[in-house]
């Protein structure tokens, strides 16, 4: 028996170093895909997604078409079909392009940076929120989230 568990060991030690390797070279590979775009009329911002159950549960509802109404004149939002899983916390200041979950259940894309005492749990961010504010507009608007094609 003991014959065997060598050789075994020897090839784990051989193929995790192999894998290893292919992720050094393409450190994407083996993940999972965080990468998302959110579509706002002719505009595509990407964006990327958090890695916790939060952003797990959201991604398993991709592709989303929601109507997002205008709230407080600083950000978007949306009641999703289900309660998704929260670990919510004060993040004392929010920066344009951040994307939330307040309550469970609303999805939240802030448009504009500002302070606040509420609690959110973190989804994802736009990498560069620039025009974001001219895309969404005033008043309701309707926002496309999808995962992006990999590579």
């Amino acid at each position: 028996m003991s014959n065997i568990i060598l050789p075994l060991a020897l090839i784990g030690m051989v193929l995790g170093g192999t894998l290893s390797a292919l992720q050094a070279k393409d450190p994407g590979k083996g993940k999972t895909q965080n990468q998302m775009q959110i579509t706002i009329g002719q505009k595509t911002f990407k964006a990327t997604l958090e890695d916790n159950v939060t952003a797990a549960a959201f991604k398993a509802m991709l592709p989303l078409k929601l109507n997002m109404d205008d709230v407080n004149d600083n950000e978007k939002v949306s009641g999703l079909s289900a309660n998704l899983p929260t670990e919510d916390s004060n993040p004392k200041h929010i920066q344009t392009g951040d994307l939330m979950i307040w309550a469970s259940r609303s999805l939240v894309l802030f448009y504009k940076s500002f302070p606040t005492s509420y609690s959110y749990t973190r989804l994802g961010r736009i990498h560069d929120p620039a025009g974001l504010f001219a895309a969404v507009g005033s008043g309701n608007v309707t926002v496309t989230f999808k995962l992006e094609p990999e590579r």
